[in-house]
């Protein structure tokens, strides 16, 4: 874990964006960080907002 990539799901459908991995099919290269993420970006499964998403705490 020496990048610290998060996880980050969408609580309207579950969908999980992973900063690691990416949407390289949406145009987000993997390793792409949530930040980097523009605001205007929508769910890929549902069409959520970006605010629509909350960080999944790893133990």
């Amino acid at each position: 874990m020496a990048n610290n990539y998060k996880k980050y799901m969408c609580v309207v459908c579950g969908f999980v964006y992973n900063e690691e991995e990416g949407l390289p099919d949406e145009g987000i290269a993997p390793g792409t960080r949530w930040k980097d993420i523009p605001n205007e970006w929508e769910c890929p499964d549902c069409a959520a907002n970006k605010a629509d998403f909350e960080l999944i705490e790893e133990i």
